[in-house]
């Protein structure tokens, strides 16, 4: 799971996986270039429109809710491990 927060391309995914998270890139960096092609993708490896409703609205979700974090500077909580640190490291 940590291969995919550090680079998803290097993750061991499926061929579906990596599309939805292809998706999940260009829907959070480049949001106005998505058109009915990306949802064509999703469809060739068998998302249905429900699961890519729901992997859209999570999408989305997760940028509104950082853009909001971020335009009020909240700072994360300093007894929550930042994902990817092991145990052992302080934070």
């Amino acid at each position: 799971m940590h291969a995919i927060v550090r680079d998803w391309r290097d993750a061991e995914l499926s061929e579906a996986d990596r599309a939805l998270c292809a998706y999940a890139e260009k829907l959070t960096l480049h949001q106005h270039e998505v058109g009915p092609s990306d949802l064509d993708v999703l469809r060739s490896f068998s998302f249905d429109d429900t699961a890519i409703h729901d992997a859209t609205q999570i999408i989305g979700y997760f940028n509104y809710i950082t853009r909001v974090a971020d335009g009020l500077g909240v700072e994360p909580e300093d007894f929550i491990r930042l994902w990817g640190e092991d145990e052992a490291t302080p934070g």
